[in-house]
């Protein structure tokens, strides 16, 4: 339980994973620049990059829930855990900052970009765009709702109804996966490829990397679902699965932003297909 020791923080043992976490980016780079060359062995050093990869994620975060189940997660300690994910946090939403800033630089400023969008956006190479009140309002619907599953599996926590924890988990899960099989068939059937025009390629990105944090999240939910069958989590001690819930409410509101600013705003005027 929280409050076990008889002091407030927890100086971490030494342990080989930082180590071999370290390594496992310097060799999954290697691969990618080895694979950007077609050069030899490309896919030799980027599997074992992934490899050692995953194993570090699993046994780092297997130690970090040992410590939790083992009372070192004091009071204290959640608490600079909860200012590390909001500066997380705060890091992803910068890092979306980025790809709104260059759509709305290609989009206010055309004619700056006369050569590469004939003066228009989106440029005249689009020839349709995404219907946004079709699959994309669908996909805004299903992350609403799924905010509000989640929403109930933290309160459930909170009051110990073990039950509605898991249904909460197990909704919120299933329409993370919908969310993204539908982004996946909405990919397959755009009228634009993804490079060519700074419309599709700004487009791509910032929908890209949204779906790619879904699905992170979707992991991350999951993993908090095992956790919950093997009875971990208690009302005064759940900060894993809030760091979850925070990640799961940013990825909401990000897709809400990209809805209005990319798919209704940013194809306003163009034909849709």
């Amino acid at each position: 339980m929280a409050g076990a020791k008889n002091h407030d923080y927890h100086i971490l043992p030494p342990d080989i994973w930082p180590l071999i976490g370290a390594l496992a980016g310097l060799t999954f780079t290697s691969g990618m620049v080895l694979y950007m060359h077609e050069m030899a062995n490309a896919y030799l050093v980027l599997g074992i990059g992934v490899a050692l990869l995953i194993a570090t994620f699993f046994s780092w975060w297997a130690n970090v829930v040992k410590e939790a189940e083992s009372g070192y997660h004091t009071p204290v300690v959640q608490l600079h855990m909860r200012y590390g994910m909001i500066l997380f946090i705060a890091s992803e939403v910068m890092f979306f900052v980025g790809w709104f800033w260059a759509f709305f630089d290609f989009a206010l400023f055309p004619s700056a970009l006369t050569e590469v969008v004939g003066g228009q956006f989106p440029p005249v190479a689009i020839e349709a765009v995404m219907n946004p009140f079709s699959l994309p309002l669908l996909n805004t619907l299903i992350l609403l709702c799924s905010g509000t599953t989640v929403t109930w599996a933290h309160h459930s926590l909170i009051h110990g109804d073990r039950e509605g924890l898991k249904k909460g988990l197990w909704l919120t899960i299933g329409l993370g996966v919908l969310f993204s099989a539908i982004q996946a068939y909405e990919y397959m059937h755009a009228p634009f490829g993804f490079g060519g025009n700074t419309y599709s390629s700004a487009f791509y990105m910032a929908t890209g990397f949204h779906g790619f944090h879904v699905l992170v999240g979707t992991i991350f939910l999951i993993v908090c679902l095992v956790r919950t069958y093997k009875g971990h989590f208690t009302p005064r001690q759940h900060f894993g699965f809030e760091a979850a819930a925070w990640y799961w409410h940013f990825v909401d509101v990000v897709w809400l932003f990209l809805f209005v600013a990319i798919y209704i705003w940013g194809g306003w005027g163009a034909p849709i297909h």
